[in-house]
């Protein structure tokens, strides 16, 4: 090896034990604001998961059946969502103050814009035979139409603190018969607790 390289080695391994001019230095933490240990934010913790499976029994909200209209009687609208709430395993309780769950309850009826494709055909050319040439078309045409539906709205509480846990809603066609209209809102209410409970 010669002797410039050697110097130049030399050099670089007594600068790699020169003193390091950085300092480890260890500072306490400031201390907290007063007041900042009794405090509890209850935002910076996600909401525990709710246990649907205690939700037993339930009683009407305020103790109020849901209005009646010309569909049906308060009577008859308690007795379709009582029946609805009994396939998912909810009892109305004997004894309100004992409920689970308070329920409430309305219909409305509100108006939908509704469309669909209308096609139509076209045949284009001069016959329909092998040695003759045309061409067939179909042409989408959108047409809009406006129908009323009776929607059923169904909002859930915790009994305990009134907290609302669950909603749901259904709707039904408003345009048919009267005698039908039992039915229908029978299957508005089965829709409205299709999501119930939520996953």
């Amino acid at each position: 090896m010669k002797l410039p390289a050697l110097l130049a080695l030399a050099l670089l391994l007594g600068a790699c034990q020169s003193p390091n001019p950085y300092l480890y230095q260890s500072r306490p933490l400031p201390p907290a604001p007063a007041g900042v240990a009794g405090t509890f934010d209850a935002s910076a913790y996600p909401a525990p998961p709710r246990d649907y499976g205690r939700y037993r029994s339930w009683t009407w909200l305020d103790g109020q059946l849901p209005a009646g209209n010309n569909w049906a009687t308060p009577e008859q609208m308690a007795d379709m969502v009582n029946s609805g709430l009994d396939q998912h395993g909810l009892r109305q309780a004997r004894n309100p103050a004992q409920a689970d769950l308070k329920v409430s309850a309305s219909l409305r009826y509100e108006r939908r814009l509704r469309q669909y494709d209308d096609y139509g055909g076209a045949y284009y050319g001069s016959g329909p035979w092998h040695d003759q040439y045309g061409a067939w078309a179909t042409v989408p045409i959108v047409r809009t139409y406006e129908e009323q539906v009776a929607v059923v709205y169904l909002q859930f509480y915790d009994a305990r603190d009134n907290q609302p846990i669950w909603s749901g809603s259904g709707e039904a066609d408003a345009n048919g018969d009267r005698s039908d209209s039992v039915a229908a809102l029978r299957t508005a209410v089965k829709e409205a607790l299709d999501d119930y409970p939520p996953d």
